[in-house]
């Protein structure tokens, strides 16, 4: 059974991304193991003396009631979408949100972590800098990272970019092996630049090897990936994007600005980030 980690403050996008969770649970037979953390600020004890341990435990019991009174909300929501019988597990950690969710997704042996996000600076911010360096590249499983107005709907087609490297072989069939269960078309994109050094036996070779699967291959020459990207997301029916960390500086940028705004608004589709180790 796989393993998925959902870290959730049972804010309105962390419900919202809690919906995907379960429907993606159910399509790879998986469970969840819901994550909520809490920081418990640093106090001087030399002014606090008599109460200190005192405050430390009010912070803890306050954020246990907490999770306990929003676990029955989550639970209602698996029953009306009639996915009561998904496992859920849960976990009460104290800490910094990014090192906990790197300890359990090890503790846990997670194969997934699916987050929600509430929209551009939320994007701005889980892709650049030191939460990237913690998140992306320190979690290596499988990342879906749900947009706050991505509301789930039946996944029909998977967009897939690459770069036709041989080790993105491996996680083209793991996105393939998803599609699958999820009976979904993937689609794979390349953006060949002016500067692309891909060459056209290289495609072929790709095109031959997947000649079995439900995928399609997509090449299109623009030096403008980000706007080229947005275009194969729109016009090609794509319902969720997946990326490889491999593009770090591009995939960094990618999430920023303007083009940011369009994939969280305009298109409102999750983003599943794999990894290339």
């Amino acid at each position: 059974m796989k393993k998925i980690l959902f870290p959730t403050d049972f804010s309105e996008a962390a419900t919202n991304a809690f919906v995907h969770a379960l429907e993606f649970a159910k399509i790879v037979n998986g469970e969840l193991i819901l994550l909520h953390t809490f920081e418990i600020p640093v106090y001087d004890s030399q002014f606090f003396p008599e109460n200190y341990a005192a405050i430390y435990s009010s912070i803890e019991l306050a954020n246990f009631e907490m999770f306990k009174d929003e676990i029955p909300k989550l639970k209602t929501i698996a029953v009306e979408r009639n996915l009561e019988e998904i496992v859920i597990k849960h976990r009460l950690m104290d800490g910094d949100l990014l090192f906990n969710l790197k300890n359990a997704v090890k503790e846990d042996n997670a194969d997934f972590v699916i987050m929600g996000t509430n929209g551009i600076s939320d994007w701005t911010t889980f892709f650049t800098g030191s939460n990237t360096s913690s998140v992306i590249s320190g979690v290596h499983v499988p990342v879906l990272c749900v947009p706050i107005d991505a509301k789930f709907k039946k996944i029909k087609v998977i967009g897939f970019t690459t770069r036709y490297r041989e080790k993105d072989k491996k996680e083209l069939k793991k996105v393939l092996k998803i599609a699958k269960k999820m009976d979904a078309k993937v689609r794979s994109l390349y953006v060949k630049t002016s500067a692309s050094d891909v060459a056209p036996e290289t495609i072929k070779e790709w095109e031959v090897e997947f000649a079995g699967e439900n995928v399609e291959f997509l090449v299109l020459p623009s030096d403008d990936v980000k706007e080229t990207i947005l275009d194969f997301v729109l016009y090609k029916d794509v319902d969720v994007l997946t990326t490889i960390t491999h593009k770090r500086s591009f995939f960094e940028s990618l999430f920023t600005s303007s083009f940011s705004k369009k994939i969280t608004k305009e298109v409102s589709i999750p983003v599943l980030v794999m990894h290339d180790n």
